[in-house]
């Protein structure tokens, strides 16, 4: 007897659907009987595929992961859209795993959607020999072009001045100063990486950091997190996902334009900036593999973002915490005065006779807390820490913003308060102070990020006070990306009484 089609089809679809349930709970089932039986560390209850991604509130993730650190201990696990990971509190485990066994938790994890974007090049997401070769290289060449130099201070020095008078012209009235400081932290590095600054009044570069900006927001949206689910059937769907996807591309765009544009004005024998360092690595024979144009774009996309979005978001924390906490910013203008006065502009040998404006940069960096879970490390082989067992391939996150507000290592934890950098007046660091992470994969821009925060943030206090616009309450909100940045705010900088000409 032959059966109507019609009344095949929707038990073929019902079996294949119960197949596909069944084989999900016994992945699940098998996933978890291993965990049990390896010592996995303790963690919530996981969803299969989904694992415990309902659980992260993706506009304040390291909120919600503090929730699980009071109810697991400092060694938890959870499942990130079915990839295990494991977070960790507490300056001694943090040591562990980016110092002590820096070897083992030295590469970064790739996701679908970082892998889409950034592809598995240049400084961040490589790994393996091709990010030493990178990161190597890139060193090399910024210590060539002034890192740790006084010509890269120069440098900053005179993009202050075009900052603060950029800031001059908005006459004391409310203003938002994102773009402004972004340009300013940006022209260092495309000074080195491009070889040229940009005005802040240039509209295609304006737009170029607004992708920037877009891209670093866009990544805390759930359809980018769905992204990393179902990739496949992401890329077919609208969304903020295609968006980012836009947004990076004119960014990447750019980047390719002004290499191409080096390569046709290519002539002095000896490199100009950072991309021409690299095209004439590119040019030497029985080097290695990984130098080849796609490294390129990708470590000078690199460098842009790491160069631009990490100060200017501390820097942008910095102003609004001026403007909330008046008394603390009238002693660093009194020690400014005091030490370097009115009439030249701060220089970096002044830091160490400024100890109450270093440590109320460092609060600013404590409380800012602008990469809260750091970036994430993967481990290479098994291993085990504090007694559990890491399996090979799990993703670790080491919980900074737990550390910044530890309140046994600070007296007050959740109160901006730059006294916990000094100890009888003077300057003293802290241990448990790790904002540029550490280990191998260490901050390669730290030197020249605390350079930009001491003569930025010091020539800003100089020249202006900054404070709320009338009847206007100013808020420390933040909103999640690639950092954890202010929400857009409108300040007011007012002029100082005493405002001579200054000379470098």
């Amino acid at each position: 007897m032959q059966l109507p089609l019609g009344n095949v089809l929707p038990s073929l679809q019902t079996l294949l659907l119960f197949s596909a349930i069944l084989l999900i709970l016994a992945s699940y089932v098998q996933r978890r009987r291993r965990r049990q039986q390896s010592k996995y560390p303790p963690g919530p209850l996981r969803l299969p595929i989904f694992g415990n991604v309902f659980e992260i509130d993706i506009k304040k993730p390291h909120i919600s992961i503090q929730e699980c650190v009071r109810k697991y201990g400092n060694i938890f696990s959870m499942d990130l859209l079915s990839a295990p990971m494991i977070v960790v509190t507490g300056l001694p485990l943090i040591k562990e795993v980016l110092v002590n066994q820096g070897q083992v938790f030295v590469d970064r994890p790739r996701s679908p959607l970082q892998s889409y974007i950034f592809k598995i090049n240049g400084l961040f997401m490589s790994n393996g020999q091709e990010w030493k070769d990178q990161r190597r290289f890139t060193l090399m060449t910024l210590r060539n072009f002034g890192l740790g130099k006084k010509t890269l201070e120069l440098r900053i020095q005179e993009e202050a001045i075009y900052l603060t008078e950029a800031i001059r012209e908005e006459k004391g009235k409310p203003f938002n100063p994102h773009f402004q400081i972004n340009n300013a932290v940006s022209n260092i590095i495309c000074s080195v990486t491009f070889g040229n600054r940009f005005e802040y009044h240039d509209s295609q570069f304006r737009e170029l950091l607004k992708s920037l900006n877009q891209v670093s927001v866009l990544q805390a949206s759930w359809e980018c997190q769905f992204f990393d689910i179902f990739p496949r059937i992401m890329k077919l769907l609208p969304g903020a996902h295609k968006k980012l996807f836009r947004e990076f591309q004119k960014l990447e765009s750019f980047v390719v334009h002004v290499i191409k544009k080096h390569k046709e004005d290519q002539n002095s024998e000896e490199a100009q900036d950072f991309i021409d360092a690299y095209l004439k690595e590119l040019s030497k024979g029985n080097i290695s593999s990984s130098f080849n144009e796609n490294n390129l774009v990708a470590c000078t996309l690199d460098l842009f973002f790491a160069g631009t979005e990490t100060t200017s978001t501390t820097l942008r924390w910095a102003l609004l915490y001026m403007a909330f906490y008046p008394e603390i910013q009238g002693k660093i203008q009194a020690e400014i005065d005091r030490v370097i006065g009115h009439s030249r502009w701060p220089t970096m040998a002044d830091r160490e006779n400024m100890p109450y404006t270093y440590a109320a940069i460092h609060e600013v960096q404590r409380m800012g807390n602008i990469v809260p879970l750091n970036a994430p490390r993967v481990a290479t082989v098994d291993t085990t820490l504090a007694g559990y067992h890491v399996p090979k391939g799990t993703m670790l996150l080491t919980n900074l913003t737990a550390l910044h507000r530890d309140p046994k290592e600070w007296a007050t934890p959740d109160t901006f308060n730059p006294e916990h950098f000094l100890e009888d007046g003077q300057f003293k660091k802290k241990e448990a102070f790790l904002p540029f992470s550490a280990g191998k994969r260490v901050c390669l821009g730290e030197q020249l990020a605390r350079a930009e925060l001491f003569i930025f943030f010091t020539c800003l206090l100089q020249r202006f006070t900054f404070q709320a616009p009338p009847d206007t309450q100013l808020s420390l909100d933040f909103q999640a990306g690639m950092t954890l940045s202010p929400v857009f705010y409108q300040i007011c900088a007012l002029p100082r009484e005493t405002e001579p000409k200054l000379i470098l």
